[in-house]
């Protein structure tokens, strides 16, 4: 089977379960009886070395035994004999094994002997192989037909995600359990799923992300075709524990960078396997917001006020309507009711159950919002008053209308979670919740999807020479990069000193060029006003520090300053990387950063700016004047370009880049080559 293809996995002629049991407490009941259920689409082979049937089938005593060569081989037997089932099905011509069998003996040398064979294999430890366009079942367990395509690292988790997924009324399409990816990895098995019709969401859940770089790839071409990924993970993974020796890297945690790699690919991350489903649910059904402004309506007018807060904290705007929007929304309500937003019906519902389908007409043609969210009693109407129900369904009936409409979505907070209006809710295409905080968590996901569709991240061809280490040779880096840094001289002895004391305009700053960390070895000296004190802070740095390459350079004094780091790094699964954040001595306390995987357009640049909480200092915090923020947007392009295209640089810090109204000077930087590293 050539390595591309995965088909033996999806569809294979036949089947061999190796370990087939009769016994329901086992592992190889379930994979014999899920295999047997599709003997209708290929040839099932049952193998028991010490059984003559299984579930009344016939079993064959090994590989060898069987009739025909299986496509697909399934690995259930003690860790002790997998390697010699393994080398018996390649001599028979097996091209692809499904190992169950955790614990493996040697695995490393198995997926050596299976890849020099040409075959494939997912696992070991894996908790098997569901693909309902196939009847293929080799789990254990049940599954229902239905969109959502899970690939688990953890088969448990997976299996979790089955689970809540049928409660939700939701099924599978396709479920893997990748197990140890001795060879098969979760990249390919995504992109597996670019032809697969019924798999509309991806549900991926990982622990480690070897090929980051092709795993964002895939699921950005996957979400230009239509499909979305729902990304869980953990964040205790090895990659939130490297070591770093600039603020770059140890600012920044896996979260962050999975977070911007499901930027650049068009996906989101959930924080729990709940979360996932709730909004794969809403996404199986709903339109994604164009944006984040949300109408609110409420029953309730402490139900509103609780919407409108929790509607904040997940970063959904709420706006206030417009005096034309107000007057429409008066004269559908009581005098008195609130119209500003959120909306309270002051007791409207119940006087005319239509006031519902009213007002989110109103709000969806208003062009002031792109989504609606109604909280509280409706779809209790009718369970509660029965005579009612008919009448609540057609109100639910008219608001799906609507929506189809006005391509916007519609998200119900319901006091009731199985009524019958709760259910044509869903099955008209409004998605609806038995909390407020779920109902507008999962907007709010929904709308992160349609903020950050993915983007072709693309490799600069420019290659620069590669730095040296030290300060000096950093400044001459940055310079090549079209950045600017002050005025300076290197200076390795007082003769030096006393030239570039000549030369620069005061106030001067001294600096131990060779510290990483320049600050904590009181190796920088600032506010030095004449030649004899910049002559005698070299000599106090000398006796302390020893010799090295000193550097003087003119103090930036402009005024209105607001410090900035930025840097870029390789990180290990996701290859280069870039951050900006609030800068300077106090960088760690701050903690203020972004993240986006490199190389970033200008565009781009901007958007992390732009979630910085620093952001209104650069912007001209009381009066200030703003500062240059186009200038450090570019050399934030710049630096993520020069890591991108220059992947021997391991870590490149510019700290603190001053920005003031008159552009952006870089006044400290650190460059780290893994030649430098590894020395």
């Amino acid at each position: 089977m050539p390595a591309s293809s995965l088909k033996a996995f999806r569809d294979p002629s036949s089947v061999a379960v190796v370990g087939a049991s009769d016994d329901q407490a086992k592992w190889g009941y379930w994979l014999a009886r899920g295999a047997l259920s599709g003997a209708h689409r290929r040839d099932v082979y049952l193998v028991n070395g010490s059984a003559a049937t299984v579930q009344n089938e016939t079993a064959y005593s090994s590989i060898s035994a069987l009739p025909g060569v299986p496509e697909l081989v399934v690995l259930c037997v003690p860790p002790r004999f997998v390697t010699e089932v393994v080398r018996e099905a390649l001599a028979a011509g097996v091209k692809a094994f499904l190992g169950i069998t955790a614990g493996v003996l040697e695995e490393e040398a198995l997926g050596a002997m299976i890849r020099a064979a040409g075959a494939r294999i997912i696992g070991p430890n894996s908790l098997g192989l569901f693909d309902a366009s196939s009847s293929l079942q080799l789990a254990w367990g049940h599954f229902s037909p239905g969109p959502l395509a899970i690939i688990s690292q953890s088969g448990q988790l997976g299996s979790e995600l089955a689970i809540l997924a049928a409660r939700a009324g939701m099924g599978v399409s396709r479920f893997v359990s990748i197990g140890n990816q001795l060879d098969v990895n979760a990249a390919e098995l995504v992109a597996d799923l670019a032809d697969h019709e019924q798999s509309k969401i991806i549900a991926l859940y990982l622990e480690s992300f070897t090929s980051g770089v092709q795993l964002v790839e895939t699921i950005r071409d996957l979400s230009l075709a239509g499909k979305t990924t729902l990304v869980l993970t953990t964040g205790a993974s090895d990659a939130s524990q490297r070591l770093a020796q600039s603020h770059t890297g140890s600012l920044t945690s896996a979260l962050d960078t999975v977070d911007a790699a499901c930027r650049a690919a068009g996906a989101i991350r959930v924080a729990t396997p709940t979360e996932l489903v709730n909004a794969a649910r809403y996404l199986s059904v709903a339109a994604k917001p164009a944006s984040r402004r949300t109408a609110l309506i409420s029953d309730s007018g402490g139900q509103g006020g609780i919407a409108a807060d929790v509607a904040a904290v997940h970063g959904l705007d709420a706006p206030i309507f417009s005096e034309q929007l107000q007057r429409q929304l008066a004269e559908i309500l009581p005098a008195g009711a609130a119209v500003s937003n959120p909306i309270d019906l002051a007791g409207a519902g119940e006087a005319n159950l239509d006031v519902y389908a009213d007002l989110v007409e109103v709000l969806m043609s208003s062009g002031e919002v792109d989504s609606v969210v109604l909280s509280g009693y409706f779809g209790c109407y009718g369970s509660d008053t029965p005579a009612i129900e008919a009448r609540e369904l057609s109100v639910a009936d008219r608001m799906a209308d609507i929506v189809k409409a006005a391509g916007m979505p519609l998200v119900v907070h319901s006091m009731s979670s199985d009524s019958a209006v709760v259910a044509r809710l869903w099955a008209d295409g409004i998605p609806t919740y038995p909390g407020i905080e779920i109902a507008l968590r999962t907007l709010s996901l929904a709308a992160q999807l349609s903020a950050s569709p993915g983007r072709v991240l693309g490799s600069p061809e420019q290659k620069l020479a590669e730095p040296e280490s030290g300060y000096w040779q950093a400044r001459a880096f940055l310079a090549e990069l079209g950045i600017s840094a002050p005025e300076g001289r290197l200076a390795n002895n007082r003769a030096d000193v006393a030239r570039a004391s000549e030369e620069l305009r005061y106030p001067l700053v001294l600096k131990a060029g060779w510290l990483e960390h320049k600050s904590e070895h009181d190796g920088v000296k600032l506010g030095l006003g004449s030649a004899e004190q910049l002559m005698a802070a070299f000599e106090d740095m000398q006796a302390r520090l020893g010799d090295g390459e000193y550097v003087v350079e003119e103090q930036d004094i402009r005024q209105n300053t607001v410090e900035v780091l930025v840097g870029a790094r390789q990180d290990r699964d996701f290859g280069p990387v870039v951050t900006v954040g609030a800068g300077g001595t106090e960088t760690e306390l701050h903690k203020d950063i972004s993240v986006e995987l490199a190389p970033v357009d200008h565009a781009t640049a901007l958007e992390m700016i732009g979630r910085l909480k620093c952001l209104p200092l650069l912007q001209g915090w009381r009066g200030r004047p703003a500062t240059d923020i186009q200038a450090l947007a570019a050399m934030v392009v710049s630096i993520s370009e020069a890591v991108a295209a220059n992947q021997n640089i391991t870590e490149f810090e510019v700290n603190p880049i001053r920005v003031a109204p008159e552009g952006a000077l870089a006044v400290d930087a650190l460059v780290l080559t893994a030649a430098a590293v590894n020395a």
